[in-house]
């Protein structure tokens, strides 16, 4: 037989059509389950930052909201040195973890709503992931570390070598000195952040394992590195002087936690 036809065969034989159209039909399937754990995720996310700017001031009304220009709206106001007392949106631990509550519990109805029901427990267990390994205990080893650094700022800074002013390159040896200044904050924010993301990790494999009583070995997955944005927002909060680039990484804080929702929401068995 032609090796065409053979082919032709093979391809339409109903073995393979049933399996292309289960794929297809799989396929469908994920992405309905995506897009509806997304949006119940952002409404959680949405709803957390509400209480939050609420909390902190800002008007939740929706007229007084839409009569404000956007730029002044609390998730993209910036800060401006010519106006220092400018009220801005402050995202610390308990706000961290008040926003990453509400994006994994909307993932988690999202899930429970437009998902199959076999999938329940292993949205739990990324639950737990996310919510222990990913944002509470990386958050704390973080914020420890930024009140320690803030606590010994002045001796830590006295140690960093600086250049002397140079007439030649003045702006370079500025920015030099400044950069360099920079270095202490950034070693112990990312040592705490990897050694809370370690530790996340096994304890909120530990705590599942006991749990659902299944053994569990959930390696730390790429995405697992989105929510940590909001570690390093913090860092900056606390540890850096305020700048616009400084509240422009904190306004960013809500829209990775969303991540952590929809990684939630879309876990399913094996």
């Amino acid at each position: 037989m032609p090796i065409n036809k053979i082919l032709s065969v093979n391809n339409y034989s109903p073995a393979f059509t049933h399996k292309h159209n289960k794929e297809n039909k799989d396929q469908e399937q994920n992405k309905a389950v995506k897009a509806g754990v997304t949006a119940t995720t952002v409404l959680g996310v949405g709803t957390a930052y509400a209480i939050i700017a609420k909390k902190q001031g800002f008007s939740i009304n929706p007229n007084k909201i839409f009569k404000t220009p956007v730029k002044d709206w609390a998730i993209f106001k910036l800060y401006k040195k010519s106006q220092p007392d400018r009220k801005l949106i402050n995202l610390e631990e308990k706000e961290i973890l008040g926003l990453a509550s509400g994006s994994v519990a909307g993932g988690l109805v999202g899930g429970a709503v437009f998902d199959d029901k076999k999938n329940l427990k292993a949205k739990g267990r990324e639950a737990l992931n996310q919510i222990l390994g990913n944002v509470l205990v990386p958050v704390l080893f973080v914020g420890g570390v930024s009140r320690l650094y803030d606590k010994y700022k002045k001796p830590i800074l006295s140690k960093v070598p600086q250049f002397k002013d140079s007439i030649k390159f003045p702006k370079l040896v500025k920015y030099t000195n400044k950069a360099l200044k920079c270095i202490p904050s950034a070693i112990m924010t990312l040592a705490g952040l990897g050694a809370g993301i370690v530790v996340g990790n096994k304890v909120s494999n530990f705590i599942n394992e006991h749990l659902y009583h299944k053994k569990v070995d959930r390696k730390i997955k790429g995405t697992d590195f989105a929510p940590h944005v909001d570690d390093i927002s913090m860092a900056v909060t606390l540890m850096a002087d305020k700048t616009p680039l400084t509240s422009a990484i904190t306004n960013t804080v809500p829209l990775f936690l969303c991540v952590p929702g929809i990684q939630t929401g879309t876990a399913k068995e094996n």
